[in-house]
């Protein structure tokens, strides 16, 4: 898989996007992470972000419940990490 910084940044960007917009799922966004912008199986990503494949599994099914800290070291290969936002009021 090839992809150039810039097509790389507007993918981060799109997904980042899709996340704040409640139109992307954090499960969601995990898997087109590993996928789409790493292109790795789940054990080699697991491998790399230093969980279990179980772990993982669980992330990108939306199952169990994840800790921050999971969350953030799969986050964290990509610049993000998990936060709070304020809830728009219309």
């Amino acid at each position: 898989m090839t992809m150039s910084v810039l097509e790389r940044m507007i993918l981060l960007d799109s997904i980042l996007d899709d996340l704040a917009n409640d139109t992307l799922s954090i499960h969601q966004a995990i898997r087109r992470l590993r996928v789409e912008v790493t292109g790795l199986s789940q054990s080699q990503f697991a491998r790399m972000c230093k969980i279990s494949v179980r772990t993982l599994v669980h992330m990108e099914h939306g199952e169990g419940n994840q800790t921050l800290k999971s969350l953030n070291k799969v986050f964290r290969l990509f610049g993000m990490r998990m936060g709070v936002l304020r809830i728009r009021r219309d």
